[in-house]
């Protein structure tokens, strides 16, 4: 993935800890989703599980996104010129691809 500036940079940065820990759950609800089907569990319970672990990753991608938007656009916006335009298109591009997940 290509990143834009510098990892100390990041809005999410102070809080990366809570991230990785987030994301490490959801990381053991996939191998769960993997374990119910080795294990032929019902279809309605593996799509509960689906269900819920598409709703942390979409809990993540929400605070990322409030992360980014408080924190790079805003220093984009203050900044103006070229580099803020790209930054508001940037986000734009995330919510629509966030909205359509």
């Amino acid at each position: 993935m290509e990143s834009h500036e510098h990892q100390n940079e990041h809005g999410y940065t102070h809080r990366q800890d809570d991230y990785l820990k987030r994301l490490r759950r959801i990381e053991g609800q996939v191998r769960g989703l993997q374990r119910m089907v080795e294990e032929e569990t019902y279809c309605i319970d593996i799509l509960t599980q689906v269900s819920a672990t598409t709703k942390a990753l979409q809990s993540v991608s929400l605070a990322l996104l409030d992360e980014h938007l408080s924190h790079c656009l805003v220093q984009a916006a203050a900044a103006g010129g070229t580099e803020a335009d790209e930054k508001i298109k940037e986000a734009s591009d995330a919510i629509g691809r966030l909205v359509r997940s």
